[in-house]
């Protein structure tokens, strides 16, 4: 059969190119946009190499034989569409002897783009960037959310990412969609030592940039090169690269905490992770229809994937945390999506619910959400609470669930499971970061041996106790008393007025 025709032949194929088309719609108007630079090597417009015969091709899905040939820029789309249908009839067949040339995931474009957003781009598909919170700390005004409920110091935290492609498009994604999107991974591939090193370099880069900065601690400034704590949630989809395995020990071995976050879609990625300090899945709906509202995923199958990849997050010793971002008239507003929730988490059973308001972070083409969308803080507060009461009341699980704490400059709570982080009633929410360093190693040597079963430890193997300032409802709200408040707007007003929300270039909070 010719290509065409063994593509069309199966219903799976079809789908795999419905979606590789996608992928390209989304990712081409960078592609194309970039041509607008007289600078554009014409080269990089030819398809890969094909294996395909004059005989074997026919109509629109013919690609150019000539490797080096420029394609108009009206023939750009169709090109890629041939090319992937072809790849994959290849696949088909089992013909390994041409195999699809690897690119690099952004275009000039979208690294052009990033940068200007304050992105240090790591070779051709990873990223790091300095949070609002390390600066915050850095001056003594606070730090961000995981300070307060896990005991992370904010200004020796790096964030970062090994993957900036996404195989959603979120309506609340606080990057405006400025990354590429793609639901495999068929980039080339950069070494995780590399990125690890070239992340903590850059990072140091931007913290040495707070030299002379009004208020930076010169102690706090001079302990910030010191990494301690790596969030990979900055954008794209961490777990999609193929070696994070491999990147997450190189972060390890350095004695960096890892904070690592997925969207749900990779299942099995999931299942094959190695032990993190904190994993967390985005559960940003309770209903297939809602997630799909919200989330946008490319994937055909999200729903099943969503619900595969909670299952998979059960199955895990260390800390699990489901992220839940609340927006008005999307996610919040009925019973049954409340119902969904609690289903939801009887289904993964995590150790910790975060829970919290969309960050608004201005207008965007991408996103029609404005700031009435976004709850304050007693109503993210409210919401919690029935979510506590409607799990603990239906007693489908043999534990229960409650608010542990707090950070409302965030607008944001933390739910724990009181089995776990509540011994003799006092909350353990806090991290012992030495004792998991230890731990971990361990992990890895027993691993590497191959000689007997691999050292298990768990998420109470390295829990420590919370602080009273951090816990709910009190009086400090979740601020560290040590740091100085520093407020944007007067909100202390005789005339009661209600205090201005502003934009946030963070999505932390």
């Amino acid at each position: 059969k010719n290509e065409t025709d063994c593509c069309q032949s199966s219903p799976l194929v079809n789908e795999e190119v419905e979606i590789l088309e996608e992928e390209d719609l989304i990712n081409n108007k960078f592609v194309t946009m970039d041509l607008d630079n007289e600078n554009i090597d014409p080269n990089l417009l030819a398809p890969s190499p094909c294996d395909s015969d004059d005989d074997n091709n026919n109509g629109d899905d013919e690609l150019p034989h000539d490797k080096h040939a420029v394609l108009d820029l009206e023939d750009l789309g169709s090109s890629m569409t041939a090319e992937a249908k072809a790849n994959l009839a290849s696949q088909l067949r089992g013909d390994d002897s041409q195999q699809p040339v690897a690119r690099e995931m952004v275009t000039r474009l979208q690294r052009k783009a990033l940068v200007k957003e304050g992105y240090r781009i790591i070779g051709t598909h990873s990223a790091v960037k300095l949070c609002r919170w390390t600066k915050n700390q850095m001056r003594g005004r606070g730090g961000c959310y995981k300070h307060s409920f896990y005991g992370i110091t904010s200004y020796q935290c790096m964030e970062a990412t090994p993957s900036l492609a996404c195989a959603n498009k979120c309506v609340f994604c606080w990057r405006h969609h400025k990354n590429p999107v793609g639901t495999e991974w068929r980039w080339k591939e950069d070494d995780p030592h590399f990125i690890v090193e070239e992340a903590v370099n850059l990072h140091r880069g931007m913290i040495n940039e707070m030299r002379g900065v009004p208020g930076v601690q010169p102690q706090r400034l001079q302990e910030a090169f010191q990494v301690k704590h790596c969030a990979l949630s900055l954008v794209g989809e961490p777990i999609m690269y193929p070696r994070i395995n491999e990147m997450l020990r190189a972060l390890h071995e350095r004695e960096i905490s890892s904070f690592l976050v997925t969207n749900a879609q990779f299942p099995d990625r999931i299942a094959q992770l190695d032990p993190v300090t904190q994993l967390y899945v985005s559960v940003d709906a309770s209903t297939k229809d809602s997630l799909k509202t919200i989330d946008r995923p490319l994937f055909k199958d999200f729903w099943e994937r969503f619900l595969s990849s909670l299952r998979s997050m059960r199955d895990k010793k260390q800390r699990t945390v489901y992220r839940m971002t609340l927006v008005k008239a999307y996610n919040m507003d009925d019973d049954d999506e409340l119902d969904g929730y609690v289903e939801l988490i009887e289904l993964g059973r995590p150790d910790f619910i975060e829970i919290k308001a969309v960050t608004y972070c201005g207008k965007s083409d991408a996103s029609n959400l404005t700031m009435q969308n976004v709850p304050w803080h007693k109503e993210v507060c409210v919401y919690a609470e029935q979510i506590c009461a409607r799990i603990n009341s239906r007693q489908v699980i043999n534990f229960t669930y409650s608010i542990a704490t707090e950070h409302e400059h965030s607008c944001c709570i933390l739910i724990a499971r009181e089995d776990k982080f509540k011994p003799q009633g006092v909350w353990h929410t806090w991290i012992d970061y030495p004792k998991f360093n230890s731990l971990i190693q361990q992990y890895y040597t027993t691993k590497d041996s191959k000689n007997g079963d691999v050292f298990v430890f768990s998420s109470e193997d390295y829990m420590c106790k919370t602080p009273d300032w951090a816990l709910y409802q009190s009086k400090e709200k979740g601020f560290d008393p040590v740091e100085n408040r520093w407020r944007r707007n007067n909100t202390s007003n005789s005339k009661g007025e209600e205090e201005k929300y502003m934009p946030s270039e963070s999505g932390c909070g």
